[in-house]
């Protein structure tokens, strides 16, 4: 995630071809952006942190999003396994660092596909 300037709300930013603004932030507790691209995802992205006790937090990630047109089909074969990918390796990283069991989430062959696809463009346009 990207942003120009510091995080709060009404801040533009990104990754990749999504782009949002922060619609709600408390950094104790939430973040939460809007989506403005690609066009046809309506909706929104959150993280909520939540202590439950001394020794335990809860942390929650979000989309409530509607697609339609074209955002449908790309939500659906590219955006959402590689985001669920993307979650999955930060919620092993978090909680890699209070545990002494580590986790390693394995990619299925769609992210393994996909994942290989970007880096090949990347290096053509840096070429």
């Amino acid at each position: 995630m990207k942003f120009k300037n510091e995080i709060k709300v009404g801040a533009n930013g990104g990754h990749g071809p999504i782009r949002y603004s922060v619609e709600e932030y408390n950094p104790n507790k939430i973040i939460q952006f809007r989506f403005s691209k690609p066009k046809g995802f309506n909706g929104i992205h959150k993280f909520e942190i939540k202590e439950l006790d001394k020794k335990k937090t809860e942390i929650k990630h979000t989309i409530d999003m509607n697609t339609a047109g074209k955002g449908t089909l790309i939500w659906a074969f590219a955006i959402r396994p590689l985001h669920n990918a993307l979650i999955e390796d930060g919620f092993d990283k978090l909680e890699n660092n209070f545990s002494v069991d580590k986790k390693s989430s394995t990619w299925n062959f769609w992210v393994k596909f996909l994942r290989k696809q970007i880096t090949k463009r990347r290096n053509k346009l840096n070429d």
